[in-house]
């Protein structure tokens, strides 16, 4: 069997902190991977007057998303999507959703038919009554199968090597031990689990009860609200989760960095939090602020409220799920944050 050709699609935050442990991963475990060259798909951008390719190309560094942090330098900014992908058999998907549908457009039919894909992205896919986690959506629309990565991990932390956890839930156990392979370094430990779709949603759900925590710091309500936020924010992801998805299990909630882990650090931390702080204090539009804060990034936990909200009006379960109709009404119906812990 060969060697393993790793590409990396999407380049932003989170996108650099993972090319960054894969580069150095591919060196060392050269007996599994090519580690020749490592290509990361690029939206080509200009920052301070250079191609945001040719300085990563050139200062081994994301100097826009990522900065101060050095690429090994088999990393290779591409700006074509199916370049980058031309030839790999392991692909990495860390972008925001928004961004997704559009990329395996160009994707499907044109990548390695013995490929596997890992998902890293946050969020959901809704049509109507139907709910998708980004992995299936992946692997339904290239053929080809797709794991998921999430956990307590904020980017620049991971980035300058403190310590952290993440989950990957694995289609088989040998693509598990190989994404582990690809990902896992003394500081940044991976744990795995048979479980896509709970690791996948517990990193979308999350983001929800981040901007409730976020909420709650902005009205300056204190640790014992907080911590309640996010006690029934995670019973909230629990039982979605298992009231429409088969075979979640149930330790992915408790016993995994996807779950409870990340619950805690986007409530400490993170652009959801920050930004749902914000709405309140500055009392601005959440788009405003996103452009005003987030240098480029996406804030994600207000639109998978919207897209669960869609969700649970289709099956007629709106008032199921307390905290989660909540955090939509304040982001996009007008409803006065102060309403936030009325009923939960």
């Amino acid at each position: 069997m060969g060697k393993e050709r790793v590409a990396i699609i999407g380049s932003g935050n989170w996108g650099s902190a993972i090319a960054k442990l894969a580069g150095n991963n591919v060196k060392k475990h050269s007996d599994a991977f090519d580690d020749s060259r490592v290509p990361m798909w690029v939206f080509e951008e200009d920052y301070e007057g250079r191609k945001l390719t040719e300085i990563i190309n050139t200062d081994h560094e994301n100097k826009k998303y990522l900065p101060d942090v050095k690429f090994s330098e088999n990393i290779v900014a591409v700006p074509d999507l199916l370049e980058a992908v031309k030839g790999a058999t392991a692909l990495v998907f860390v972008m925001p959703h928004q961004f997704l549908h559009k990329c395996l457009d160009q994707l499907e039919g044109k990548v390695e038919k013995n490929a596997k894909a890992i998902s890293l992205i946050k969020g959901v896919g809704v049509e109507g009554s139907d709910i998708h986690v980004f992995a299936d959506v992946i692997q339904d629309r290239l053929g080809i199968s797709t794991s998921a990565l999430s956990g307590a991990n904020i980017a620049n932390e991971v980035a300058i090597d403190r310590f952290s956890e993440t989950t990957v839930g694995y289609r088989t156990e040998e693509e598990g031990q190989m994404w582990q392979k690809l990902f896992q370094t003394p500081h940044f430990k991976v744990q795995l689990i048979d479980d896509v779709a709970g690791v996948s949603l517990c990193g979308a759900l999350k983001n929800i009860v981040a901007v409730a925590a976020g909420f709650i710091d902005g009205l300056e309500y204190g640790n014992n609200s907080k911590a309640a936020i996010m006690r029934i924010g995670l019973l909230e992801m629990k039982h979605f989760c298992q009231e429409f998805f088969k075979d979640v299990k149930e330790e992915s909630f408790l016993q995994e960095s996807a779950g409870v882990a990340d619950v805690i650090t986007s409530c400490l931390g993170g652009r959801n939090r920050k930004c749902a702080e914000a709405f309140v204090r500055q009392k601005k539009p959440f788009d405003e602020l996103e452009r005003d804060m987030l240098n480029g990034q996406k804030l994600q936990g207000i639109h998978t409220a919207k897209d669960v909200h869609i969700f649970l009006k289709a099956r007629d379960r709106l008032g199921a799920y307390p905290l989660f109709d909540k955090v939509y009404n304040i982001s996009w119906e007008g409803l006065p944050v102060e309403k936030l812990t009325e009923g939960l």
